[in-house]
C-alpha cells in the first residue's frame, strides 16, 4: 500500500514520533486531504498529555488543516477532488441530537474533536467526516489558512456574534495568537479597538494591527482606562489568563459584555454586583462549525487580515511545537507539508 509521513503520539506525555503509515482511504461518508499546511495550536497539548477522557494511543495531533482533497467516500456529493479545502477542531456532529436538530451543530451531543476523536493534520494525509469541511479562499495560502481554522474562526465568529455594532469600543484583550487577529477583525469591523497588553513594548504593533489606543495593564487599572473612555461595549478576553480578565470585567460600559476565548482552568473572579451593575453579561464562546470556518477565511480574504506566522517543516514537528509551548512564537506556529 501506499505509504505516508506522519507525525504521532503513542502515549499521554509522550514524545512526537515521526513514523510511516498506510495511507487510509475514505469511508463511505470522509474526504481524504492532502495535508499542505497545519497550524499548531495550544490545544494541541490536550493531545500531546492525554487530557482528553477516552482519547486513544497512538493519535496524530493537529486541528487546524489545510490543503486539498485527494479523495471522496461514495456517499459524498458536496465535495470533490482538487478542490482547496480547510478542517478546524469542530470535527463533526450526528445530525440527529436536538442541538444539531435545532441547527446548533458546535453543541452537538456527540461531537467529534479533529484530532481527538479521529487522527488530525500533523500528517501527509487525513480522513476527516464531509461536515467538518470547509473550502479555502485561492486568494489565501494553506499555511495563512491553517491558523484560521481555529484561531481565527474563534476570534471572528465570536466578534461578529457579540451584538457590538460597528462604531462600539471593542477592547481586545491579550496580543497573542488569538488578540493580534482579533485586533485585526475588530478593526476591519469597524468597531473603535483598543488593545489591551502587558508591556510598552507590544503599542507599536497593537496599533499597526488597527488598534485605536493602547492599553498597558503594567502602567496602571486596566479597567478604569477603560471607563475613561466611556467603557467597553465588548471585551474579548483572548489570553488565557483568568487574573488579568478579572481585572477588566469593570471597564465593561453598561449593558456591555466580557466575552472569553482564551481557555484557562483557574476561576474567573467576578462578584454578583460587578454584572447586575449595568447589566454586564459573561460569556464563553467556542470556535465554530464548517461553515463558521469558512465565513471567517472569505473574511480574511475579503478584508486582507491574516496571522503572523512560523513555519516548520513536518519533521521538526516536536520543535515546532516546543516553539508554540513556550510562548516564544510570534503568534501563530505552522508546520509546510506539501
Amino acid at each position: 500500500m501506499p505509504k505516508m509521513k506522519a507525525v504521532q503520539v503513542s502515549k499521554p506525555g509522550g514524545n512526537f514520533e515521526l513514523v510511516e503509515r498506510n495511507i487510509p482511504d475514505p469511508s463511505r461518508n470522509q474526504v481524504r486531504i492532502k495535508v499542505e499546511a497545519c497550524g499548531i495550536c495550544h490545544s494541541d497539548v490536550v493531545v500531546k498529555q492525554g487530557l482528553w477522557p477516552g482519547i486513544q494511543y497512538p493519535r496524530v495531533p493537529g486541528h487546524e488543516i489545510a490543503g486539498r482533497i485527494d479523495a471522496v467516500g461514495a456517499d459524498v456529493t458536496n465535495w470533490k477532488p482538487g478542490q482547496r479545502v480547510g478542517v478546524g477542531w469542530h470535527g463533526g456532529h450526528d445530525f440527529t441530537c436536538d442541538f444539531c436538530r435545532s441547527g446548533d451543530f458546535i453543541n452537538c451531543r456527540n461531537e467529534k474533536i479533529t484530532a481527538i476523536h479521529f487522527d488530525g493534520g500533523y500528517a501527509e494525509y487525513v480522513l476527516v467526516p464531509a461536515e467538518a469541511v470547509a473550502a479555502i479562499p485561492d486568494e489565501l495560502p494553506a499555511p495563512d489558512a491553517a491558523p484560521l481554522m481555529c484561531a481565527g474562526v474563534t476570534v471572528y465568529n465570536s466578534l461578529r456574534n457579540s451584538g457590538a455594532r460597528s462604531g462600539d469600543l471593542v477592547a481586545v484583550q491579550g496580543i497573542g495568537g488569538l488578540g493580534h487577529l482579533g485586533v485585526q477583525y475588530a478593526h476591519t469591523m469597524g468597531f473603535r479597538t483598543v488593545a489591551i497588553g502587558r508591556g510598552k513594548d507590544k503599542e507599536a504593533l497593537a496599533r499597526k494591527l488597527g488598534a485605536s489606543r493602547y492599553i498597558d495593564t503594567a502602567a496602571g487599572n486596566p479597567a478604569a482606562e477603560l471607563q475613561k473612555l466611556g467603557g467597553a461595549r465588548l471585551i474579548l478576553a483572548t489570553a488565557p489568563d483568568s487574573k488579568a480578565i478579572s481585572a477588566v470585567i469593570d471597564g465593561i460600559s453598561p449593558n456591555g459584555k466580557l466575552m472569553v476565548v482564551g481557555a484557562s482552568p483557574e476561576p474567573i473572579a467576578v462578584t454578583p454586583i460587578q454584572l447586575i451593575r449595568g447589566r454586564s453579561t459573561l460569556q464563553g464562546w467556542a470556535s465554530g462549525t464548517a461553515k463558521d470556518s469558512q465565513d471567517t477565511m472569505e473574511f480574511s480574504a475579503l478584508s486582507g487580515v491574516r496571522p503572523m506566522i512560523e513555519k516548520f517543516p513536518l519533521e521538526k514537528a516536536a520543535e515546532a511545537y516546543d516553539q508554540m509551548i513556550s510562548g516564544r512564537a510570534r503568534f501563530r506556529v505552522v508546520l509546510t507539508i506539501a
